[in-house]
């Protein structure tokens, strides 16, 4: 049974609704607040909660009369609040009927579920950190984690297109937006009646990303801007290979400073704006569409500049920390399956008349790849749970919790096929695909290479002494 479901920091407890309809793109206003809850549904499961004897208890005074403490409130740092457990516990129960098992063939097709993404609207995912005024969650950096963990444990391709929408576009339109723009383009986001998507790589920019060559000229009479350029590696750049997502937040030079960037947001079908080309044949991310798009004298109107005018580098780079928190938490959640796949696989396989993990070089490969997931999940949440999303300046461990968890992801997921065999080199047990998946993780939204340099220069700027 699917209920309406809304978090509610305020009251401390959950509240139910019924699901609103989806608004539809461009509306003139948004619903009244006590409308614009948040439709995060919630699956009734039922729990087994496992009896442990004396664990976090404490044991009787057989000869005191003093009262008995009560025992001390445990905090859960990848859960810490009743808010983030029933998230997780939502997305989780989600995932394993809906997304797990689609991902294969829809990987192979190289297709993009579009059907399924509009559901994680109806489950308020797409909107998790937007507030509810615009058709959001209200949620946090640590929601964002949990969401992502859990949607890349089963298919990291489908959960880097929600990254795109709901972190890319949603989420920084939410931060950097006027009132008139959130209120026009985020009900419809949050809904998922429209995709949307992020331009700023290039193809002779990526990780100098302020080496644009994408450039906004103002129109003498002041009504509008020409962008012309082109922006490459675009996920949600096409949904069905044929045409261009819905609507983009593009990045552009006005100016001639390095620093003079600023932001637009440009809809489908705007004159002088369309699909160069489907990147095809990736050795991962299948079922996530990547594209090139292509502005030719592309026509902007001006109040489509989001923020000031030469102002969007920090825009972009506050964006950059919670885009890799929820990358992070990606490597994250792959590195979980791939961990629960060679566990149980190594239990019930047998070789030599035992079985696998009765041996030293396999239980080295599942200790190992547990430890090092437990590290990059105990980093990541540290990140995640004191990421305000309006702050800026947290750069240094943004980059390294991605920087860490996209190295374990890809060691994890490599050690799992080590351990399955041929089994795991192909793609009926997944970690295969997982493996392709997790080299991303190490490219996009920042490289390796970008995050050590970033990191260096934080510390030696902001951090000679540890705490």
């Amino acid at each position: 049974m699917l209920i309406g479901f809304n978090f509610s920091r305020r009251a401390g407890r959950a509240r139910f609704f019924p699901p609103l309809p989806c608004p539809s793109f461009g509306a003139a206003t948004p619903p009244p607040l006590n409308a614009q809850r948040s439709a995060l549904l919630c699956i009734t499961t039922t729990a087994t909660k496992h009896s442990r004897p004396f664990v976090n208890q404490t044991p009787p005074h057989r000869f005191s009369s003093e009262p008995v403490p009560s025992p001390p409130v445990q905090f859960d740092p990848f859960n810490p609040t009743e808010e983030h457990t029933h998230l997780r516990t939502t997305v989780r129960a989600f995932v394993e009927k809906e997304v797990d098992p689609q991902a294969l063939a829809f990987n192979r097709r190289e297709e993009f579920n579009l059907p399924l993404f509009r559901k994680l609207g109806e489950l308020g995912l797409l909107g998790l950190s937007v507030p509810a005024e615009y058709g959001g969650s209200g949620m946090d950096a640590t929601a964002v984690a949990i969401a992502h963990e859990e949607l890349s444990a089963a298919d990291p391709a489908f959960c880097l297109a929600y990254l795109a929408h709901s972190l890319l576009f949603v989420n920084n339109l939410a931060q950097n937006g006027s009132h008139a723009q959130k209120s026009k383009y985020l009900p419809a986001a949050c809904a998922g009646t429209a995709v949307g998507g992020m331009c700023m790589s290039e193809p002779g920019a990526g990780t100098d990303v302020l080496g644009m060559g994408t450039a906004a000229t103002k129109a003498s009479d002041g009504s509008h801007y020409i962008l012309n350029g082109a922006k490459m590696w675009i996920t949600n750049g096409t949904v069905d290979g044929q045409s261009t997502g819905d609507v983009y937040l593009v990045y552009a030079k006005t100016g001639q400073a390095a620093k003079d960037v600023s932001m637009f947001l440009v809809e489908k079908g705007s004159p002088g704006f369309r699909l160069g080309q489907k990147l095809e044949d990736k050795l991962g991310m299948r079922a996530s569409m990547t594209a090139e798009l292509v502005f030719d004298d592309c026509r902007v109107p001006v109040e489509n500049l989001v923020g000031k005018e030469d102002g969007a580098a920090a825009c972009m780079m506050r964006n950059l920390e919670i885009e890799r928190v929820g990358l992070a938490a990606m490597s994250v959640g792959l590195a979980r399956r791939c961990v629960e796949i060679m566990n149980a696989y190594a239990k019930e396989r047998k070789a030599f008349g035992q079985p696998l993990n009765a041996f030293g070089q396999v239980q080295r490969h599942v200790a190992e790849s547990y430890a090092e997931y437990m590290a990059g999940r105990a980093y990541l949440y540290y990140v995640a749970n004191q990421l305000d999303l309006s702050s800026s300046g947290n750069g240094l461990d943004a980059d390294g919790v991605k920087l860490y968890c996209a190295k374990m992801g890809k060691e994890v997921a490599d050690r799992a096929i080590q351990v399955l065999g041929g089994y795991g080199y192909v793609g009926e047990y997944q970690v295969e695909r997982l493996w392709r998946d997790a080299k991303l993780l190490e490219i996009g939204g920042g490289t390796n290479e970008a995050h050590h340099k970033n990191m260096v220069r934080d510390l030696r700027k902001h951090h000679e002494r540890l705490l």
